[in-house]
């Protein structure tokens, strides 16, 4: 599958950004999603994750209660709402697949990444 990440920019703290993740070339519901973040000199840390139907998410505790991964499986695309902006929260988003059945948070867990997009918070 081919993801396509889109909707990052620079907002100040406390503001609120969208980001989707467009997929193609094969059956987006049979897919597990997630989002990746990586900040400069860091690793790449997970974010939040979503099933294959959208009735069940999973979120990093440093992102809990401020972002939101949904999906519209009709449309091929998984969003991620990032309310309450945190200077920290400043990194590259990827937006990731798998077809593994079992959650792992893990970025050796998914198989098909996107090209990532850049998520810069001003204080």
């Amino acid at each position: 599958v081919q993801l396509v990440a889109s909707g990052g920019g620079l907002v100040q703290a406390g503001g609120s950004l969208r980001l989707s993740c467009a997929a193609s070339g094969r059956t987006f519901s049979n897919y597990r999603m997630g989002w990746f973040r990586q900040a400069p000199g860091k690793e790449r840390e997970f974010v939040a994750a979503i099933n294959r139907s959208g009735d069940s998410t999973y979120y990093a505790d440093s992102v809990k209660g401020r972002f939101t991964i949904s999906r519209d499986n009709a449309k091929n695309t998984v969003y991620l709402q990032m309310n309450s902006l945190k200077p920290e929260d400043t990194a590259v988003y990827y937006c990731a697949a798998t077809t593994n059945l079992v959650f792992r948070p893990e970025r050796t867990a998914f198989g098909s990444w996107g090209q990532g997009t850049q998520v810069t918070v001003s204080s």
